[in-house]
């Protein structure tokens, strides 16, 4: 069983910037796809970001495209995210899991972390 902890949520004003971190089990996150997923108040939970196991291939939902970057450090055992130019309709609780391949279906991913909430006031 992977653990996953997600760090670096919290309140910031539109147009903001935050970085999310994601620390996985010593030597567990080189073997994994990586992913971030975000599910607001009454919503179901959506994809924004994937990592290959390399760093190599990156995928992005489109509403983040060109603000949020998904990154990842294998030495670290840690996948971020940099979220950029922040919107209200960004706020959510922000979720890294693990997944054999990549994939944007939550159904790919076999471990989940906790959530970091993200709030961004207008």
């Amino acid at each position: 069983q992977v653990q996953l902890v997600e760090s670096g949520g919290g309140l910031v004003q539109a147009g903001g910037s935050l970085r999310l971190s994601c620390a996985a089990s010593a030597g567990a996150s080189s073997i994994f796809a990586m992913g971030w997923f975000r599910q607001a108040p009454g919503k179901e939970r959506e994809f924004v970001a994937a990592i290959s196991w390399d760093g190599r291939t990156t995928y992005d939902q489109d509403s983040v495209k060109g603000r949020f970057t998904i990154s990842r450090d294998n030495a670290k055992n840690t996948v971020y995210l940099q979220m950029n130019s922040l919107k209200p309709e960004d706020t959510a609780v922000y979720y890294c899991a693990t997944a054999r391949g990549m994939t944007t279906q939550a159904a790919g991913y076999v471990n989940w972390g906790q959530g970091t909430q993200v709030i961004v006031s207008s």
